[in-house]
């Protein structure tokens, strides 16, 4: 079964790398979690596929875990938003980190910049 999924509306899905990579290297990955099965086909990695799925399956036990749902599908929705809002937390530690890195290259430019100036003086 060849699982295509839907164009995002979200900049930067991590989507469009699944669906944009060239044919020549399909697996298939048997996803069974939370009573249910079914195959996708991907254009990635056996292994990495695997990984995944293992870190998913992580995720659902820990959701599980932490709120005490047993309803399959609520810990499938609320996993993908813990999931969702790992991903933001660090796309915003990441883009602070950036910012930081911008800042320090800057007083560094700076920084260089006077002291050749002081040296043209």
């Amino acid at each position: 079964m060849d699982m295509s999924l839907p164009n995002s509306d979200y900049e930067d899905s991590p989507f469009d790398e699944f669906q944009q990579e060239d044919d020549t290297s399909r697996h298939d990955l048997l996803i069974d979690v939370l009573g249910t099965s079914f195959c996708i086909t991907a254009d990635k990695d056996p292994e990495y596929l695997n990984e995944v799925l293992a870190q998913y399956r992580f995720m659902i036990a820990n959701t599980q875990g932490i709120s005490g749902m047993k309803d399959p599908l609520k810990v499938a929705i609320l996993t993908g938003f813990l999931l969702c809002d790992e991903i933001n937390k660090q796309k915003i530690q990441h883009e602070e980190e950036r910012e930081k890195n911008g800042r320090e290259l800057n007083n560094a430019m700076q920084h260089i910049i006077t002291r050749i100036d002081q040296m043209l003086e």
